[in-house]
């Protein structure tokens, strides 16, 4: 009981640690570093809990595509970071009072399981015993919650066509490819020459 114990402790204070820097850090790629590292420590902490499936995914979603993809937005973008920084302040009530409501909600949703224990498990729906946490979740996911797991899908589908569709700029003086103008040209633009054999055009 020690050992977990110990690695549970490493492991929350390296992800507090490297949140922290996240923030702290003055150079963008140093904080993608940072999340990568607090999104391995988490993904050993669910290890710890028992929930491989979740530790699975943190690794291979956040770690191997999110988090390398923002990477390589902030190393090949030329970002100004600092005219971005300029702007935070006129934005800081906001989010400060976003972040009070997100405290507040994770408060309520903490203190409920010691205000009324008897109703933090209602919810729960029963596991045949001999099943592994990836094949139960499965099964839950696939069979009771199939419809809004599609509707979730539809709604990530919509979001990216949005961030790509919001994204698109068109530089002015680049040429670029017109298909439809291409295949209504027809033969206009093609002349055949015949070409003696020996001799060049």
């Amino acid at each position: 009981m020690v050992l977990p114990l110990l690695f549970f402790y490493l492991f929350s204070a390296i992800a507090i640690a490297s949140a922290l820097m996240v923030i702290a850090s003055r150079n963008p790629v140093h904080s993608v570093l940072f999340l990568i590292l607090a999104f391995v420590n988490a993904a050993g902490i669910f290890l710890l809990a028992g929930a491989e499936f979740l530790a699975l995914i943190l690794i291979v979603v956040y770690v191997g595509a999110v988090a390398v993809l923002f990477l390589f937005v902030v190393m090949m973008l030329d970002v100004d970071f600092a005219e971005m920084r300029s702007g935070m302040l006129q934005y800081m009530p906001i989010g400060a009072l976003i972040g009070i409501v997100l405290l507040l909600e994770l408060l309520l949703v903490a203190g409920t399981a010691y205000l009324a224990p008897e109703g933090a498990g209602s919810g729960v729906l029963p596991i045949a015993g001999g099943i592994e946490n990836t094949r139960a979740l499965g099964q839950i996911l696939y069979t009771r919650y199939i419809y809004l797991f599609q509707a979730c899908g539809l709604v990530l589908l919509v979001a990216m066509i949005g961030a790509i569709v919001l994204t698109l700029r068109h530089k002015p003086g680049v040429r670029r490819q017109d298909v439809a103008k291409q295949v209504a040209r027809g033969k206009s633009g093609l002349e055949i020459v015949k070409v003696e054999s020996g001799k060049g055009l």
